[in-house]
């Protein structure tokens, strides 16, 4: 098999949710060049920042890593990161989180992605690694954008079944200490954004913004719960994405709310359709998505009826937003105070997946291990301890350079044919 039997290639998608979602982001993006045109300002922020601030403040925001799979799934990610190496900066290290810094660096601004990514007017990061702060740092240097990073404050206590638990009884789960500092920093990030942006924080429209995040979250929890033991699965990982995570880029909006509920209804009506398409061999894909080579999950659909059931990205919608309480700006602390850590800290994470795993009664699990992954041991371990097989694939998930496709295909081709397949025939046996 070359590298260009599928390298690149999106993946057909059959869900109409998750196609309406990725029309509707075109649209919002092309809307965003024109308002960032005519001079609104435009915030870049990272995944696990509250953007829910900026929406009580309308003010329009980017997600970085958002805009990462963009530049990846249109090949152009390798290029943005050797124009970062060219500037001298490191093109090995949290490269998800540095090409859309290097996407402004563009030399050829017809090959950019959706037109390219509007000028920014400030970056808003968390300090989980150093290289988070480096890479804020390089955007004021390369492109005058002020910043604004969050701590990243630690608590030694594992919590047990923190998912059961964490939406309502948050201060106890994420800790005390911990609400404290991003509290304190959500009320200073407030005041930054007020100064540089020019715009207010309206707290009715806040405390809205929230009710609807977590309405969204709700709808979400129902659709994993609803599809999770559903023999054949009624999505796979193609669709399931950006049915999930384009709608979590516009959390705080009816639109993001109702699109959630239109992929739970669709995905309802699927379940009571009964089965369609064949799945011989239920895998769990854990880690980030492979941006530039969706194909690469359907292909193994199609060659082994090993269907990818599941991601982590409506699995942590269904965990890891939902909080509740009287304390707004508290209650969204608790959202991310140790967001990371529920997908990637030792202690939290690998009893999650686990508990994922056996809830989709998964005949295998496919784990993507990248420089930055911090529990990968610990998840492989507890995994294979339950008698779950894992294959881990070192592989970054947005630069294509360091994948071989050959070597990746056969190794999984293995993989499902030794392993995971015999987990299967036990089961339906």
């Amino acid at each position: 098999m070359s590298s260009s039997d599928f390298q690149g290639a999106r993946g057909a998608r059959r869900l109409e949710s998750s196609q309406a979602a990725s029309r509707y982001q075109r649209q919002w993006f092309a809307d965003l060049q024109r308002r960032v045109d005519a001079g609104e300002p435009l915030a870049i922020v990272d995944a696990d920042v509250p953007h829910e601030i900026l929406r009580a403040m309308e003010i329009p925001y980017v997600v970085n890593q958002w805009w990462a799979s963009i530049c990846s799934a249109k090949q152009r990610a390798p290029h943005y990161l050797r124009l970062l190496a060219a500037r001298g900066y490191p093109d090995y290290v949290e490269q998800y989180s540095a090409i859309a810094l290097g996407s402004t660096l563009e030399d050829d601004p017809e090959q950019a992605p959706w037109g390219g990514l509007p000028k920014a007017s400030v970056f808003v990061t968390q300090i989980w690694t150093d290289s988070h702060l480096r890479i804020a740092e390089a955007w004021e240097r390369e492109q005058g954008v002020q910043y604004f990073a969050f701590e990243k404050g630690v608590d030694f206590a594992l919590p047990e079944n923190w998912w059961d638990r964490i939406d309502h009884d948050w201060e106890d789960v994420v800790g005390s200490a911990r609400l404290d500092l991003m509290t304190a920093e959500l009320e200073r990030l407030i005041a930054f954004l007020e100064q540089t942006t020019g715009k207010r924080f309206d707290e009715r429209r806040f405390e809205r913004v929230l009710e609807l995040a977590n309405e969204q979250q709700e709808w979400s929890r129902r659709a994993r719960d609803l599809a999770a033991t559903v023999v054949p699965a009624p999505f796979d990982i193609v669709d399931s994405i950006p049915a999930v995570m384009l709608p979590q880029w516009h959390r705080g909006t009816e639109w993001a709310r109702d699109a959630a509920r239109a992929f739970h209804d669709e995905v309802a009506l699927l379940v009571e359709a009964g089965p369609a398409g064949e799945e011989r061999v239920r895998l769990m894909w854990i880690g980030r998505g492979l941006w530039f080579n969706l194909g690469f999950y359907q292909h193994f659909r199609r060659e082994y009826g090993a269907v990818f059931v599941w991601s982590m990205y409506l699995a942590i919608a269904a965990d890891g937003y939902a909080r509740y309480g009287d304390d707004r700006l508290r209650s969204l602390a608790a959202r991310f105070a140790a967001f990371t850590d529920l997908i990637g800290m030792p202690g939290w994470a690998d009893q999650w997946y686990l508990k994922e795993a056996r809830l989709h009664a998964v005949d295998g699990v496919v784990h993507l291990v990248t420089p930055e992954s911090r529990s990968s041991y610990f998840v492989t371990r507890a995994l294979e301890e339950a008698g779950i097989p894992v294959l881990e694939i070192d592989a970054n998930n947005a630069d294509a350079r360091e994948w071989d496709e050959q070597a990746f295909v056969a190794s999984l081709a293995e993989f499902v044919e030794t392993r995971a397949e015999p987990v299967a025939a036990r089961r339906r046996s």
